[in-house]
């Protein structure tokens, strides 16, 4: 008995160091949003699992992974127009857009009528996945607070 439970108790920091993390882009209210999820696994990894919610409710709502992805490492959003949306995490870029939610896909290069502006960047303070947005002139500064779970 005393065996079973202090295995359980060397078990719990494991079972416990799961983080699954939500912040949300709104693009022009709630209802239109693009929502990065995080998902890591322990606490340890370098890596997250990286998922994206393409939202224009009522009209569409969907779900694609993004794969892997550094646990530290910022997802810029650019907005290269007509409801496209290219993010960039480090070298590897992708294009979701919200006017039906189904188009998703890997971009090889940076698209040749460029990246649009950016709208700001996904990224981790003090322990918490945050949407920064971006000021009108470049860099990201404010934040915003991260989606309910």
């Amino acid at each position: 008995m005393l065996r079973k439970t202090l295995l359980s108790l060397f078990l719990l920091p494991l079972l416990v160091a799961c983080s699954d993390q939500r912040a949300s882009f709104e693009i022009a209210s709630s209802q239109h949003a693009l929502t990065l999820i995080r998902i890591k696994n322990f606490f340890w990894e370098k890596t997250a699992s990286y998922a994206i919610v393409a939202a224009r409710m009522p009209e569409c709502m969907r779900r694609h992974d993004m794969g892997k992805g550094g646990a530290e490492t910022p997802v810029e959003v650019y907005a290269p127009g007509n409801d496209a949306w290219i993010l960039k995490q480090g070298r590897r870029m992708l294009v979701v857009e919200t006017r039906t939610c189904e188009g998703f896909a890997r971009l090889e290069e940076e698209p040749a009528d460029g990246m649009g502006p950016l709208q700001g960047s996904f990224e981790m303070r003090n322990g918490t996945l945050t949407f920064v947005a971006a000021p009108k002139g470049g860099a990201p500064t404010e934040a915003v607070a991260p989606a309910p779970q």
